[in-house]
């Protein structure tokens, strides 16, 4: 199905590269990845979603991929979030916002803080308002361990995610792999996003021991304060999302809806595409009409 890429602005007029699927005049569905990924980690699923009749734009959150780096490097939650509530607004219907870890968290922050009402429904992809912080200190270490020095080859970079992802079959330097580098002219291949995103979030936390608990009590609140449709998907192997994390999150969210992929991890898009997208397009169908108005 054919798909057509633009830049939208996001907040502060920040570009924002984004990649529609599917009839201009179905319900659009927002996808919002995780930190460090790009659009391209929604391929499969917006193929699914457009076949169900849905309208999937799949953007690159700021300083990620084809995205504007933000010059100040305005990259807390925060900023993510005004990103979202930007994008929206500018679209003739309510969104429906489907956020990966990261994008999740801006979910949470844009519908809970920011512009209650923005979005028709939410879904969270193994993200809560709190989380495990053995879980987050791999996924930044992850993030922080080539930012600087990056990589000789593509080749290189699929050896760290290989080590990083040991429970999935290896994959080499294909085209999907290079999506998330870039050649530089020192001849080596970087991440596809901004370094301040990472060093800002390391400093927050070596000069700040206190920010994450904050970042914490901030999402608990956003969370408490929704009333539209909210769906929980969780790798059922994460190390971020416990089951007592989504316990937590399911008593400030009575009516929200929670599925548990048993075979995926943090990663749950492309550790088990198939089941997720069955997960999210049975919530998307009993909550919304494709072509109609919102149920």
């Amino acid at each position: 199905m054919q798909s057509q890429t633009f830049h939208i602005g996001g907040d502060g007029g920040i570009s924002i590269a984004a990649e529609a699927t599917g009839n201009a005049d179905a319900l659009p569905v927002l996808l919002a990845h995780g930190g460090g990924q790009t659009r391209h980690a929604w391929k499969r699923v917006t193929a699914d979603l457009a076949s169900a009749g849905f309208r999937p734009i799949a953007i690159d959150m700021r300083g990620h991929g084809d995205s504007e780096w933000s010059a100040e490097g305005a990259y807390e939650t925060r900023d993510f979030a005004s990103d979202l509530v930007a994008i929206a607004s500018k679209m003739d219907r309510k969104p429906a916002l489907v956020g990966a870890s990261l994008g999740g968290l801006a979910g949470l922050i844009a519908e809970g803080h920011l512009a209650p009402g923005r979005f028709a429904s939410l879904t969270l992809v193994d993200i809560a308002p709190r989380m495990e912080t053995g879980g987050v200190m791999r996924v930044v270490g992850f993030m922080e361990e080539h930012v600087e020095t990056g990589f000789s080859s593509p080749d290189e970079a699929a050896e760290v995610i290989a080590r990083y992802m040991p429970h999935r079959r290896k994959r080499g330097a294909g085209k999907g792999l290079r999506r998330y580098l870039r050649e530089k002219e020192d001849g080596r291949y970087y991440w596809h996003w901004d370094p301040a995103f990472i060093r800002n979030i390391t400093l927050a936390k070596r000069s700040d021991p206190a920010h994450q608990e904050r970042q914490f009590d901030a999402l608990n609140d956003a969370a408490s304060r929704l009333s539209l449709p909210l769906h929980i998907i969780r790798g059922g192997s994460s190390d971020l999302v416990s089951e007592d994390a989504v316990a937590q999150l399911l008593e400030l969210v009575p009516h929200a809806e929670y599925t548990d992929i048993a075979e995926a991890t943090h990663m749950v898009v492309g550790d088990a595409n198939d089941a997720f997208s069955a997960a999210i397009l049975d919530f998307l169908k009993r909550n919304h009409s494709p072509q109609g108005a919102v149920t």
